[in-house]
């Protein structure tokens, strides 16, 4: 499947992109295109120049992209071993989540404002690369089964959902490690000393 849009999946429920279960919070730790073309990211600006879209501060990661997208890996490792399907969903939409906000503190410029209301990351990833939005669309989209999930009701994903959304958030953020130019290499066993 191409990197270009997100997976179609019929079981994701939709639900408003500001709906704040994505916003930020402090401590949340909030290379090459595919062949053919894909999606590409604007090249970042040389610092954070007056042609980045303007975010309020506080809305914006306190952590480097390169910290958010390991956080991202760490959390999609983690997703992989974890067995109940809930916690599994939840783990895997946080690392894409953690990916948006890589974008984010990549390509926004901060500007100081009021605390007000409460914005989606998906809403400000459209807002900075909106050649992600749908993208943004599709995990904002699934923003509300992973509270669920978070919470601890029983049965909210089935076991196909989470390894769908697993897959798909392994795919997101492998194309934000790319379209910022911090694309991992991975270790080859046998190799690794």
């Amino acid at each position: 499947m191409p990197l270009t849009s997100p997976p179609r999946y019929d079981a994701v429920p939709a639900t408003p992109a500001g709906d704040g279960k994505d916003t930020p919070r402090a401590g949340d730790g909030v290379g090459a295109v595919p062949p053919g073309g894909g999606v590409r990211i604007a090249p970042p600006a040389s610092g954070k120049s007056a042609e980045a879209p303007a975010i309020p501060a506080h809305a914006l990661p306190h952590r480097t992209p390169a910290q958010l997208l390991a956080l991202a890996r760490r959390g999609l490792a983690e997703a992989e071993q974890t067995r109940p399907d809930g916690l599994r969903y939840a783990t895997a939409h946080l690392a894409a989540l953690r990916a948006a906000a890589a974008v984010l503190a990549a390509r926004a410029r901060p500007v100081p404002g009021r605390r007000g209301r409460v914005t989606s990351v998906w809403t400000l990833l459209v807002m900075v690369a909106p050649e992600l939005d749908e993208w943004a669309a599709f995990f904002a989209a699934g923003a509300a089964k992973r509270a669920a999930a978070e919470a601890g009701i029983p049965r909210v994903v089935s076991t196909r959902e989470a390894d769908d959304l697993l897959r798909a958030a392994e795919q997101f953020v492998a194309l934000v490690e790319v379209a910022l130019g911090l694309s991992r290499q991975p270790v080859l066993d046998g190799l690794a000393a």
